[in-house]
């Protein structure tokens, strides 16, 4: 029976087998791999521009993704935002700034609400030189 069930795998031909000799794969990490997928809140502080693939890849598998630069230069997290804002475009996402050098990135799936909102007073000379978006 087992043997069947093998060769049911590989050669994947109806003709021998009934319905009841049919292999699942129910592994356990195929079981982990459907629960994370969209699931999970991701924080990460990059240390490089090469970590976006990364960072991109989270958002792909339908996860939110909290980026905060405080670990990168400011020419580096400049690339990494335009990195993932077309990585956004492409999976129908969106970014929102929560504060300084602080970006949630969620793809369509999920939806925020609600504004984050800073008093224009408080702002220092750094903030008012980043990106806005």
């Amino acid at each position: 029976m087992a043997f069947g069930k093998l060769k049911k795998i590989f050669n994947n031909n109806d003709e021998d087998y009934g319905e009841d000799e049919y292999y699942v794969g129910n592994t356990e990490e195929s079981v982990k791999k459907s629960v994370d997928q969209g699931n999970s809140m991701i924080l990460v502080e990059p240390r490089a521009y090469s970590e976006s693939q990364q960072i991109a890849d989270h958002l792909k598998n339908k996860n939110a993704v909290v980026v905060n630069f405080k670990r990168v230069t400011s020419e580096q997290s400049k690339r990494i935002l335009d990195f993932l804002t077309g990585t956004l475009y492409a999976i129908g996402g969106a970014m929102e700034k929560l504060g300084n050098g602080i970006y949630l990135c969620t793809p369509k799936n999920v939806s925020v609400q609600g504004k984050m909102t800073e008093e224009e007073g408080k702002k220092t000379k750094e903030e008012k030189d980043e990106i806005e978006w």
